[in-house]
């Protein structure tokens, strides 16, 4: 099951080069249901697994809604809420660089989110979901401890909880031990305490060191494990037993964005079907590289994302193992 509260309307834009303060006419613009959480449950659907997925509903236009999210690979189990969905305008240059506008979604308030949690209970209670993945940001109102408060209430249900938050809404989940947090690491760096954006600078000899640092930070403040995932480079796993570097693959980029979604989804698809944590990693990643050949967020080939992550498993590194 997929909790990802912030509902969105995608709006992806290609333009040559994106100059402020002009007036400037793109190549074309698509339109898409986004929420991180949707990008995971598309993974999911490629990789055979059809997801629950709970978020707030805006009641403005129930239409746009249906058309968008309708023909979407989950089940929606919606909560409603007064408002419009919120918009993501992102901008493809043919360079590579990626602009994101991410609007703050319809204001909640404590009842709303109250009901939110409620449909968490109820989903548990219906299903035979064991994995519950949360993914992506709380719309304005909601509690900062959201993500923390929906672990306590699965590992009550006997569930495992895997958080793709950033900064404050992954800082205040770490004391509810969720079983593995998944940011990349601008979002851990600055959940840790670190000064910054929601971009870092991710080449240089020091990333390895740095997403290392910063895992065993995440597990030291209360995560089960921690995956920090550092872009092309490649990602650091550490778990109270060891911790792993796994380097990045080349692959042709057409859009980046959902590449954190789609390693969620590897990863949780991965432990469903019972792999171990650190060769789920491997899985995700597959996942993540394959997406970022995919014009769409959250598209992947599932053929091109094993033979990937055969190759990120090959290549891991083990940094250190407890007691070493």
């Amino acid at each position: 099951m997929i909790i990802s509260p912030n509902l969105t309307v995608d709006r992806t834009v290609r333009i040559a080069r994106l100059v402020p303060g002009t007036v400037q006419r793109p190549e074309r613009a698509v339109v898409t249901a986004g929420a991180k959480g949707v990008n995971v449950a598309r993974v999911l659907a490629a990789l055979g697994d059809r997801a629950r997925l709970v978020g707030f509903v805006p009641t403005g236009d129930p239409a746009l809604v249906e058309r968008l999210f309708g023909p979407e690979p989950l089940e929606l189990l919606g909560v409603a809420v007064a408002g419009d969905l919120r918009v993501a305008t992102i901008y493809l240059e043919e360079d590579g660089r990626v602009t994101v506008l991410n609007e703050p979604g319809p204001e909640v308030d404590a009842p709303t989110w109250d009901a939110l949690e409620r449909r968490v209970r109820e989903a548990l209670d219906e299903g035979a979901d064991r994995l519950v993945a949360c993914s992506g940001s709380l719309p304005p109102g909601s509690p900062i401890d959201g993500y923390g408060r929906i672990t306590s209430i699965a590992h009550e249900q006997g569930a495992q909880v895997v958080v793709d938050a950033g900064r404050d809404v992954l800082a205040a989940t770490l004391p509810f031990h969720p079983d593995v947090v998944a940011p990349n690491l601008a979002e851990a760096e600055s959940a840790l305490g670190a000064s910054g954006g929601e971009t870092v600078d991710e080449s240089g000899d020091d990333v390895t060191e740095r997403a290392k640092e910063a895992a065993s930070a995440l597990v030291e403040a209360g995560a089960g494990a921690a995956v920090v995932t550092a872009g092309a480079a490649g990602a650091a796993l550490v778990t109270g037993e060891v911790a792993v570097w796994f380097a990045g693959v080349e692959v042709d980029v057409v859009n980046p964005i959902g590449a954190g979604d789609s390693f969620v989804a590897g990863f949780v698809r991965a432990r469903e079907l019972g792999i171990e944590v650190v060769e789920a990693v491997a899985s995700g990643l597959g996942a993540a590289s394959a997406s970022c050949e995919n014009a769409l967020a959250g598209g992947v080939d599932p053929v091109r994302a094993g033979a990937l992550a055969e190759r990120i498993a090959d290549n891991r590194i083990v940094l250190s193992r407890a007691g070493s």
